[in-house]
C-alpha cells in the first residue's frame, strides 16, 4: 500500500545527551472540609463521563472500569439518555448472586439492565446548590445517602436536565489526602472524618 504524498513523516532526532524530563500532570488541588465542593467535583464537560449499554455483560462492565480508572458507570440508552448507574459493588458484590438466584439463571448470563440502579431510583443533586457547597457538605450528603457517588445535573437552554458533574468518595479522599487502602465505603467515610477532625 502506498502511503499518500500529502502525509510526509516527521522529522526525528535523538533525545537529548544533557536529560529529557517527563511534565508533572495538573493534580487535582489540595482540599479541606471548608473548601469550594465544585474543586472535588469531576467536570464532565473536562473529562468525558465512562458509560455503558444496558445490553453488555457484567465482565464487559468491570472490564470498562478497570480500563478507566473508575468504580461507576453511566448506563445510556438512545441519544445517550441515561438510564441508570451501576457501580463495582452492584457487579462484583452480592447483588449479581441474589438477582441470578431468583431468575434461575447463571451469574454470566446478567446484562448491567439487570444489575443496574434505575434512573427513576436516582436521586441527584443540583449544580446551583453545589456552587454554594463545601466540600464538607458532599461528604455529608454522600454518608447521609450510604453512597460512595453523588451525580450532579443542571438544566440546559431547553429545559431538559443534563448531567454535569459527579463525586466520587474516593476522588474526594484523595485530594484530602487520605490514603485509600480498600474498597469499603464504611472505612473511606472513617478515613475521611479523622482527617476533617484534624484540620
Amino acid at each position: 500500500m502506498n502511503q499518500p504524498t500529502e502525509f510526509r513523516p516527521l522529522p526525528q532526532t535523538k533525545l537529548a545527551a544533557a536529560g529529557c524530563y517527563v511534565l508533572e500532570g495538573v493534580s487535582p488541588p489540595q482540599v479541606n472540609a471548608n473548601s469550594e465542593a465544585i474543586q472535588v467535583m469531576t467536570d464532565l464537560s473536562r473529562i468525558p463521563a465512562a458509560t455503558i449499554v444496558p445490553k453488555a455483560t457484567l465482565e464487559e462492565a468491570n472490564h470498562s472500569m478497570i480500563l478507566r480508572g473508575v468504580r461507576l458507570l453511566l448506563v445510556v440508552g438512545d441519544a445517550r439518555k441515561v438510564v441508570g448507574l451501576v457501580t463495582s459493588a452492584d457487579i462484583l458484590g452480592e447483588k449479581p448472586v441474589l438477582v441470578a438466584q431468583s431468575r434461575r439463571s447463571k451469574r454470566r448470563e446478567l446484562l448491567i439492565a439487570d444489575v443496574m440502579i434505575p434512573v427513576e431510583s436516582m436521586e441527584t443533586l443540583h449544580i446551583d446548590d453545589v456552587r454554594k457547597a463545601s466540600v464538607g457538605n458532599v461528604i455529608s450528603t454522600l454518608k447521609a445517602a450510604g453512597r460512595a457517588h453523588a451525580l450532579v445535573v443542571g438544566q440546559t437552554n431547553d429545559d431538559t436536565q443534563s448531567l454535569v458533574g459527579i463525586f466520587s468518595a474516593s476522588q474526594i479522599a484523595r485530594q484530602l489526602g487520605v490514603q485509600i487502602h480498600t474498597h469499603e465505603m464504611a472505612r473511606t467515610f472513617a478515613e475521611i472524618e479523622a482527617v476533617i477532625a484534624g484540620v
